[in-house]
């Protein structure tokens, strides 16, 4: 059977082929704005990836937790011991009840906000109020769904099917190496900023990876960069974008720094530049929408920086984003129209996007033989 089913359109064989850059055609304007295809990239891409949660930092001290979403999947991560962090669904096995309704704070015990079901740190179930006439229930058989968790540079990441996911080393290989000898782990947690685009998660992804449009798009971001020494490096899990910065009035650095993009698949982005890293989380909301967390840590957080290079670099990547996300939701409406399907890549600067997309395709062969095989991918059946 060579025709994708219904549901999906343009989940052919034809649009699943790979090329070379030099030949390669973009991803097809449906992956981007038909609606099946967000439960696909749900199930496909983000929960068979590592997904960065947050600092090690905001997870310190025992009893420390930090609740998210990842993949429509509602988490908490939990600081059991010194030595040990773990990661379940913030959902009660009794009746789906939340174990905690805030961001992040300490308990000694994991409570359901609902019906007060109580777990320990250890994810074991050990109160029931209420339950004593209950037959054939063992607590034993109500525990926690744990979830894998790893720190790596002190930041904290998790995967929902592991089993599916390449090994989290693999995924991070060569990356400190290479920023060596600048280090990621003694950065110090400031802040969180959340942005809102109208576009698929995957117009923001394909804007990130690319210098192609940084001339037009970001004019300030020119004067930091040396662009004619833009590079772009791909590996079998991330890719990364680099560049000499400029000697100038900013506070990044000299011509002797360097500014490492990386990009880890699907969604995870390192900018590192001297004495700082901002790491962006891209979230899929809707077909047409999703959301991007900007985490800051810096090397220095003193009351001088805070007025100083902290305020500046703040300032900065506001504007920069806010340009970003004007661009991508326009670029949504173009792939919304009747004009656009497909297009073409620049070899000498969009081979990230190229990347990018050639990694999509390898997620999408298999959602493409599960549906065909008959496996339920968005909850109703496929055609």
């Amino acid at each position: 059977m060579d025709m994708a089913p219904e549901n999906y359109p343009d989940l052919s064989l034809h649009h699943l082929e790979e090329d070379v850059l030099e030949r390669s055609k973009t991803i097809p304007s449906a992956w981007y704005v038909h609606p099946s295809y967000h439960d696909l990239d749900r199930k496909y891409v983000f929960s068979r990836s590592w997904q960065y949660v947050c600092s090690s930092a905001r997870l310190a001290v025992q009893g420390d937790y930090v609740t998210d979403i990842v993949a429509g999947n509602p988490v908490i991560l939990v600081r059991e011991n010194e030595q040990t962090l773990k990661a379940y669904y913030n959902v009660c096995k009794h009746r789906g009840g939340p174990l905690a309704m805030d961001a992040c704070g300490h308990a000694k015990v994991l409570q359901c906000k609902y019906h007060g079901w109580t777990y320990l740190l250890d994810g074991s179930l050990r109160g029931v109020p209420r339950f004593d006439r209950t037959e054939l229930f063992d607590k034993k058989d109500f525990g926690l769904t744990p979830i894998a968790v790893r720190e790596w540079q002190g930041m904290v990441f998790l995967c929902l099917e592991p089993s599916f996911a390449p090994p989290f080393e693999e995924v991070v290989a060569g990356i400190a190496e290479r920023i060596h000898p600048a280090t990621l782990e003694h950065l110090q947690f400031y802040k969180r900023d959340l942005y809102t685009v109208e576009s698929n998660w995957k117009v923001y992804v394909d804007n990130y990876l690319e210098g192609y449009h940084i001339p037009l798009v970001h004019p300030d971001l020119m004067s930091v960069l040396d662009f004619r020494s833009y590079q772009t490096e791909t590996h079998p899990h991330y890719s990364l974008q680099f560049s000499p910065l400029k000697d100038g009035n900013h506070a990044y650095g000299s011509s002797s720094d360097q500014a490492y993009y990386y990009f880890i698949f699907p969604n995870m982005m390192l900018n590192i530049m001297p004495g700082r890293l901002q790491i962006n989380r891209v979230d899929a909301k809707r077909s047409d929408s999703c959301s991007t967390v900007f985490d800051y840590y810096y090397s220095s957080i003193t009351p001088t920086d805070l007025d100083g290079r902290i305020k500046e670099d703040l300032a900065f990547s506001d504007h920069v984003q806010q340009e970003d996300v004007e661009i991508c939701e326009f670029v949504q409406r173009g792939l919304s129209s009747n004009a656009y399907d497909q297009g073409r890549f620049s070899y000498d600067l969009e081979g990230g996007v190229h990347h990018f997309q050639l990694s999509l395709k390898r997620a999408y062969r298999v959602a493409r033989e599960d549906l065909l095989a008959g496996e339920n991918v968005s909850g109703g059946e496929p055609s």
